[in-house]
Formats: C-alpha cells, structure tokens, sequence
C-alpha cells in the first residue's frame, strides 16, 4: 500500500518523534546518583509515575536493570539492559558524572556500559511517561535513549530504525535472548526469524511485509495505536496494527513474545487488580503470524516447537506445544526444549526380530516436514503399505500418508504440527508396552493392588492364609527398604553396583559398544520398570592399584552436572573389578557420526561445536574441581537421541597407564590431537583441551578426519596444514567446496576456521581459554590468527 500522508498528518507524527524531547516534562536524575539492587532504593520515575527505571527481581535467578509499567499490578517490563547476564544482589546502577549508565556488581565489577556519551556534555538523565529513559546535554539536547536501544517491545511514539531489530525473551519470565527475533532490514522489509539459537543470528525467515523499497525506513508505532512502515518521504509503505485504542484510556505495548508471535497489547489505565494484558480489541489484524505453527518449517532448526514435537493452535490463537504418544518433555519448564522417547529405539541389528515389538498409532492431520528421506508414489500405494513399510524399516519413526503417497521420516523430528488444514495422516512408531498412559496405569494398578490386600485383609484377619500373605508382603518390604549404606554414594547420587549385578544388567558382557584406552564399554539395562539403558565401562589399564584414586576421581566425576557430559549414574568398585556406569547414548559416537558414509547437515555440526566447546568450559571453570580431559577427540564425543554432544571419559586421565599412551610415554592422549606441549615436557594446563578443540573443530567443519593418507592432493593430507594454508591464501572454500549448506554460510566457516587456528597455536599462551573460544563461536569478533605452521614440521 503506497498513501501519501497528509501534511497535518506528517506534521503530527513530528511532534511524537521520542529524540523530540524538549517539550516533555522530565522528573531529572542528577548525575552521580546511583540505585543499588535489593537495597530498598525508590526507582526513578517518570513525572506522572506511569513508568519506572531500576532493578526488578527475576524469580531466585537476580535482577534486570529494566524500564517497566509502574502504575499497573502487573509490572510489565519494556526494556533492559542486562537481560543476558542478570546482576545480583548488592549491584548498582550509577549516572556518572561523564554521562555514562555504568552497570557495577557488587564488588564493583563492571557489568556493562547501558549508554556511553563518550566526552563531557551530559548534564541529567530522565524517565519520561512514554517509557523511555534519557541523558540530555546542556541545551537539552538528547545525547543517548532507551528507545533506540530496544529489547523485545515497543511503545507508542517510538520508532525502529533501519537496521533494528527486536528479539523475543527466552521464556516468559526468562528475559535473556530467545529463539525468535524481528528487524527493520535496510531494504525497508519488516522480516521476523527464527534465530540460529543460542546466537541471536538470523536463521530462517517466517513472516514480512514483503516491501523491499530502499534505505530510510522506519517502523512508527503511533499514540493512536497504529503501526506501519514508512518511508523517508512519508509515504507509508506496510501497515503492521491498524487499531485505533485511545492512549488516554489504555496502555499500549507491542512485544515479539517467547513464541515467536508479535503482538500488540492494551491494558485500561483504570482496570482494578486482577486485569491482565489483552490484545487490542478491534477487529483489526493485532498479532503476527496468523498461526506461528504453520508460519515455520524449515530443513533447519525444531520449528514452532522443540523437535520430537508437535505444533497445535489453541481457540486463544496461541501455540500448544505437545508430545506424541511415547514420547515425554526433556523439560516440564521449558516445553519448546522438544520431547524425547519414552521407549528403546528399534535394533537395526535384528529389525525382523523387532517388527512384532513395535506397533503405529494413528495422528491425523499432523505432518512433520523436512524430515524425510523416504518418499513413495504408486497405485499399489495404500495407507496399509505405508504402516508396515514404516514398521519394518529401522531406521523409520513416522510415517505420513495421503492419497497414494507415503513419506518416511526419522528422528529427531521437526517442524511437528497438527492441523485440520493439513490432510496428511501421520503413522507414529512406538515400542509395545512402553506407552507413558500404560505406565501411569501398572503404577496405579500397584496402590490398587496393594489397597485391595489390606481391604481384603480385613476380611480374612485370623485366617493363617492371610497371615502368610501379611508375612510375605511386609518381608518384601522391608527388603526394599533395607538397602545397604554403602550402595549410594554419600554426598551424591551415584549407585554403588556389585560386579554380580552388572554382569546381569550387561548379560555378561555379551554386547561391546567400543573399546577405548581404558578398557571396552558394554551395553546394559538396569532392572526395575524403567528399563534403564546404560553403557559399563570395564576399567582394565589403571595406574598401579588404583583404590584411592579410583574413589577420588569417581567422587570428582560424580559432583559434575552439564547437559555437554555424560552423566555418570554409578560404579563397581569390588575386589579388582572397577567399573563405570554412564548413562547410554543412543546416537554413538561423533566419530561414527562425522566420519560415515553421509555428511550430516551443517548446521547440527555447528550445535554440536557449541555443544563440546560448553562442556570443556564447564569442566575448566566452571565445576567444583577443575578437570582437564586430556583426550579430546571424536571418538569420545557422545550423542545423545537429539544429538547433542556429550563429552566422555572426563576426569580419567590420572587413572590411565602411561604404557597405555597411544602416541609415548607421559603422554595423555591421542596422535593428531595431542597438544605440542606434551613433547617438550612443558607443564600441562587447560589448553592442551584447546588445542585438541581445534583440531575437532576443523574436522566438525570440513567432516573430515585430520589425517586422510588417501585425500586427493598430497597437501590436503593433513588438515590442520591444508586449513591454515586456505585460510592465508583467501581459500577457505576449497574446504567445504562438496557442502552446499556450508558454503551458503561462508561468513560462519571463516569465523570457525579463525576460532580453529587460534586454538592450535604452538604457544599455549596464545591459545583462547574455552570462555573466550565460547564467545568467539557466538559472535564476538574473532582477529586474524597467527600461523601455526611452525608446530607441524616437529611432528
């Protein structure tokens, strides 16, 4: 829509552009006044007290310095500073007498900078009644405003300009950065994304305006509730809300909420306690998209909701995020972290043995695109043939149906949404007996069963027979409660198992998972009604006896909890037996993974970099007792039945051998990985993790190993060397020239390879600690990294 706005019109939006401050009625903040978190100081106010400026509570978690409706129960908040990184209790908030907003903690460690004038000029800050926060110079002239700096909302009289950009929160109490994002591009196309999460970078687009008509414009959310994009000639070029609620009456807010939906809010101004934001009522288009379920579906990414699950829109027009049949939340908090099965995948080892075991329930009208690999047209195609299709396959764990067609589709499961408009039927594969509802009712039936005994004992009270029942029932239990100290161990929750026991869990050590430098690993199942899957680990080449160490190291493995790990669920420690239960990884290792018959898709490589370079974090700063892993490599990063990247084997380096070193003596680790520092004697720290990072990530990046005897050229054999000469002569795309995903982001390939390099520099000192290498993955702004080349000719 192409409208000419008239000349009073023009004029009027003049008036409420929010850099036109001078005519505002300012309650000032002098400079050097400060506001200390959880210190009972009053907040600043605007004159008429609509709005506050301060420190506001985030559960148990700390404080947002944020902007927020104050005259309403709901204190609603439209701005922060600091929703990534929350201060804590004692944390002040300071106008210098510079003109900088300076965020301290409460040691006095600067948080951030909110505003930076840079140079002399400011004379006062501000809250204003249209919610933005202001420092203004001597001739009142504003030097820096909240309104250009926004979050996740807009108010009336603000305007986003060219190049900004909203991002939604995380959750609805959790303010930090979300998975959805919206910004004025510069071609003037108001365009909303889903966010390649946990960076903020643009992924796919799911909603715009379509206009793409040149620089100069502006999103203007006016003082009558209108919103619309405008060029720098005031012609109007997209209408966003046309409706019309008076501001005297009503509060107005716009927020892209944690769903990825953008809305336009009202609350009465004098609404009594127990109102809530509503969407605008006028019959006017007041939220975008129309159905965020159907809005995104993409190859990348879980769509509306996490993966494994499904996309519903409720009568309220909000999404509802559900599980499948068999398949539970990762998270009750956090719905949208997707679903997970409730039941053991099908054996590709023995599939005919299986099919019997396994059973499809039906879901109509429900699809999950972009995640087949199995498509199927013919007459002979009916839904029958598409249901045992599925069950016989394996590797299948849904299949949809329409009309002839029949697609497959394997985990993990994306884009799930159901939909009367969507008319294919979906064939969901489930293990017998293991539905969650079946669950819940043996467990039901159990206190049944055990209320009837009493019931009936009442009855039969005197009868010998129910005396030997009563005898029987209560000798189990008290062997249930019975169990030794000794099986948990103290101060944590790790299952202290017999040798005996695992060698019934693991079938006497029949089925081998792999073989690592300690010993092979078993695949098991724990008894009782979870079935619990777990992977033993047999520790046969440790250093001397080993009694004490071995305890100290389980107690220092046991204290850790990261969702990059795998967790540790008990040991055996009996005799000369030792061993280690892990918690069993569905998808095996990333060496498997990686280095297969099919290249797996760009961006899982990338979450899966993110995922090992926050675990190696974890265990270098951020766990009780720093652990230095000592054997990065593929082979012992784990994924789980998301793929997720799980390290393994942490912790274990001072029980391993020497003479078990696979490259020599003293030396932990594996050849092509080992940090140069371990041939020269010198003392080992965390950065020999950074260096075997490196080579991981380089090989995560090309999926290829580091040493390939058969690669094409004689210079390609090495991929560490070949990288670093890409990188110097500008050729970065010879690495990935077979992988269209990754050549469509060559901006992220130069910025990994950078990362990569850095981390195999020679000098350990100039190698990034793992904090440093996690904020380069996420954004920061990676130099160019010296040549390492210096450290292959020792080889």
């Amino acid at each position: 829509m192409n409208l000419q706005l008239p000349y009073c019109f023009c004029f009027f939006l003049l008036l409420q552009l929010p850099f036109s401050t001078n005519g505002q009625a300012y309650k000032n903040v002098s400079l050097g006044s400060s506001l200390t978190a959880a210190s009972g100081d009053l907040p600043w106010t605007s004159p008429s007290g609509e709005f506050a400026f301060g420190f506001q509570q985030v559960g148990d978690a700390g404080y947002l310095l944020a902007i927020w409706f104050n005259k309403i129960p709901e204190r609603t908040i439209v701005w922060s500073a600091n929703r990534n990184n929350l201060a804590q209790r004692g944390s002040t908030v300071q106008l210098t007498a510079d003109g900088q907003l300076v965020l301290n903690d409460r040691s006095g460690t600067r948080i951030r900078n909110t505003a930076y004038l840079g140079g002399s000029g400011a004379a006062y800050g501000a809250m204003l009644d249209t919610g933005n926060f202001v420092l203004s110079g001597q001739a009142g002239d504003t030097l820096w405003q909240s309104f250009d700096q926004p979050t996740d909302t807009l108010l009336p009289t603000q305007i986003l300009k060219s190049g900004a950009q909203l991002i939604a929160p995380y959750l609805e109490k959790n303010y930090s950065d979300g998975r959805f994002k919206l910004i004025l591009q510069d071609d003037g196309n108001l365009v909303m994304y889903t966010t390649a999460y946990p960076l903020t970078t643009s992924n796919f687009p799911y909603w715009s305006t379509g206009s793409s008509l040149g620089s100069g414009n502006r999103l203007i959310f006016n003082q009558s509730g209108y919103m619309y994009v405008v060029a720098s000639n005031g012609t109007i070029l997209n209408r966003v809300f046309s409706n019309p609620v008076p501001l005297q009456d009503f509060y107005h807010r716009a927020t892209i909420d944690y769903d990825g939906v953008f809305r336009q809010y009202v609350y009465p101004k004098s609404a009594s306690s127990g109102k809530r934001w509503a969407l605008a009522l006028t019959t006017s288009t007041n939220f975008v998209p129309p159905d965020i379920c159907l809005a995104i579906s993409y190859p990348l990414g879980s769509g509306a909701c996490g993966f494994n699950s499904l996309c519903e829109l409720g009568d309220d027009q909000r999404p509802s995020c559900r599980c499948p049949t068999g398949y539970s939340f990762y998270d009750q908090d956090d719905e949208r972290k997707g679903c997970k099965k409730n039941f053991i995948s099908q054996d590709c080892g023995h599939p005919s043995q299986e099919i019997d075991n396994f059973e499809i329930r039906d879901m109509l009208n429900t699809n999950f695109p972009h995640t087949d690999y199995g498509y199927f047209k013919s007459s002979i195609v009916d839904e029958e043939w598409c249901r045992q299709a599925c069950l016989s396959d394996c590797y299948c764990d849904v299949a949809t149906f329409q009309v002839g067609q029949c697609w497959k589709k394997r985990g993990p499961l994306s884009n799930g949404v159901t939909d009367p408009r969507i008319l294919d039927k979906a064939l969901l594969k489930v293990r017998k007996g293991n539905r969650t509802e079946e669950l819940a009712q043996k467990k039901s039936a159990k206190k049944s069963d055990r209320s009837a005994l009493i019931i009936s004992g009442s009855v039969l009270l005197g009868s010998s027979i129910f005396l030997n029942v009563l005898y029987v029932f209560f000798t189990n239990r008290k062997k249930q409660k019975m169990i030794p100290q000794h099986h948990v161990m103290r101060d944590m929750n790790l299952q202290n198992f017999t040798y005996n026991e695992l060698e019934t869990a693991t079938g006497g050590f029949d089925e081998e998972l792999g073989r690592g430098a300690f010993g092979p690993v078993y695949k098991g199942v724990l008894g009782g009604e979870d079935k619990q899957i777990i992977a033993v680990k047999k520790l046969e080449k440790m250093a001397g006896e080993g009694e004490t160490e071995f305890k100290t190291e389980v107690k220092v493995i046991g204290r850790t909890s990261h969702k990059n790990l795998v967790q540790l669920v008990g040991f055996c420690n009996q005799g000369q037996h030792r061993l280690l239960v892990y918690e069993y990884m569905s998808n095996g290792s990333l060496s498997n993974y990686i280095f297969g018959d099919s290249r797996p898709n760009w961006h899982r490589r990338m979450e899966i970099a993110f995922g090992v370079a926050r675990g190696l974090l974890y265990l270098h700063e951020e766990c009780s007792s720093q652990i230095i892993h000592c054997d990065i490599k593929p082979q012992n990063i784990l994924l789980d039945e998301s793929f997720n990247a799980r390290i393994s084997d942490f912790g274990l380096a001072k029980l391993l051998k020497t003479e078990q070193s696979k490259t020599i003596t003293a030396i932990r680790g594996t050849k092509g990985y080992v940090a140069p520092e371990w041939f020269k004697n010198l003392p080992v720290t965390t950065k020999v993790d950074t260096y075997s990072f490196g080579i991981l990530l380089l090989e995560l990046v090309c999926c290829r190993k580091n040493f390939e005897i058969d690669a094409r050229e004689e210079h390609q054999i090495v991929l560490a060397d070949w990288a670093c000469d890409c990188f110097k002569e500008g050729k970065l795309n010879l690495l990935v020239e077979e992988d269209e995903e990754a050549m469509e982001d060559m901006k992220r390939v130069e910025r990994f390879v950078m990362v990569a390099i850095w981390c195999i520099q020679e000098d350990p000192s100039l190698r990034p600690a793992m904090k440093k290498v996690v904020q380069m993955l996420e954004g920061v702004q990676v130099s160019v990294p010296p040549d390492p080349s210096s450290f292959f000719s020792t080889i």
